[in-house]
């Protein structure tokens, strides 16, 4: 075999591997290929249509049709790959196709010229988001808050949903929204080259050039499995995870009186990630940044920590250290130093500490709290 001819068959039988790893073999298997789209749209068997456009298809308008089929009135929607404006206009709600949004026809698309909506712009209670939308980020917008509650198994009513909502989007549809918009995550040029994005994984799905089955229809529903797929993982993870965090710190806030007088100690129930909670609900809740200490246990021990509330999210330095003199100090010497018994630790930048008890990384935090102060 010459050398262009096993490169070309090296290269087939990549993306035939790669394809085979992304989907089911029901759906990408050579024999076992779907039939193309039909040139005219058959109703489905509930009669409703979703449009989108034909040719290559990209990350976000495999999400927005993902989220339109997980809602009742669109679960056995037929979908329909198509840029000829009559079959369009027979379809029930269109996506990323046909230069129109209009909420009221269920037209969302945002290749426009005259479009440049975005979450900030176009929700009606406000939102801090001013990243162009994508008809995912459209389809999220106008359906979002049902799809989360679906996914979630919550009532329509939930207070949680918005939560969820919010982050949800911050978390997964932006990054998809300013991906197909082509606004970049930082400036100047990438040090490196990134390939692992969701958006670059739904891309490498469509028809290579030197394809001999260039039928895009079934690969598109595997780019809908694979985006949908990661974003109900995300959901999920912030439902069973991020939230229960979330609700942990803000019981610490509204208890930190019964802490310590200053309000400056906040106690957890249990220990979780909280520096990203206790920043956005100190914004929410109108809060000075009076918090200077979290308490929480230690794994699965008795023992107790006592961390610092850092200055800004991701920075090293603190709104307040515990005691200088303690720092760098353990165990027996700690505590004679400090005159607090059951003392562990004070790590020698002073950012957390360590207590066999919970009065004893309480009074750990106070005195470091009344040396400041003096």
């Amino acid at each position: 075999m010459s050398g262009l001819l096993l490169t070309r068959s090296l290269t087939k039988t990549f993306h035939w591997l790669y394809r085979s790893v992304q989907c089911s073999a029901a759906t990408l298997h050579p024999l076992k290929m779907a039939a193309p789209s039909e040139p005219n749209p058959k109703k489905s068997c509930s009669g409703v249509l979703i449009g989108t456009h034909n040719g290559a298809f990209h990350c976000d308008e495999a999400l927005a049709c993902y989220m339109l089929k997980l809602l009742p009135e669109y679960k056995d929607a037929r979908i329909v790959r198509t840029r000829d404006p009559e079959q369009l206009s027979q379809c029930d709600i269109v996506v990323d196709v046909g230069g129109v949004y209009d909420p009221s026809k269920h037209r969302y698309d945002h290749h426009q010229r005259s479009f440049n909506g975005s979450m900030s712009s176009l929700s009606s209670g406000g939102k801090p988001w001013t990243t162009k939308l994508s008809s995912a980020g459209l389809v999220y917008l106008h359906f979002g808050r049902s799809v989360i509650a679906t996914i979630a198994g919550l009532e329509s009513d939930n207070q949680l949903i918005e939560e969820l909502y919010n982050n949800a989007y911050s978390s997964f549809v932006e990054e998809v929204d300013a991906v197909d918009n082509g606004i970049s995550d930082r400036d100047g040029a990438p040090r490196y080259k990134v390939t692992s994005t969701i958006g670059s994984r739904v891309g490498r799905l469509n028809p290579a050039w030197n394809d001999t089955n260039k039928d895009a229809d079934a690969r598109f529903q595997c780019a809908m499995k694979l985006v949908g797929g990661e974003f109900e993982q995300c959901v999920k993870g912030l439902q069973n995870v991020w939230l229960p965090a979330r609700i942990n710190v803000r019981s610490a806030i509204e208890k930190r009186l019964e802490v310590h007088s200053s309000g400056a100690v906040l106690r957890l129930e249990e220990a979780c990630p909280w520096k990203e909670h206790l920043f956005e609900l100190e914004r929410t809740l109108g809060l000075s940044e009076s918090a200077k200490f979290m308490l929480y246990k230690e794994g699965d021990s008795d023992k107790w920590r006592v961390q610092a509330v850092p200055l800004h999210e991701s920075g090293f330095e603190n709104r307040l250290s515990l005691h200088t003199a303690w720092r760098g100090l353990r165990d027996e010497e700690l505590s004679s130093v400090s005159g607090i018994p059951g003392c562990v630790f004070v790590h020698s930048s002073g950012f957390i500490g360590g207590n066999f008890t919970y009065e004893g990384a309480l009074a750990m935090a106070v005195k470091s709290i009344e040396s400041a102060s003096n």
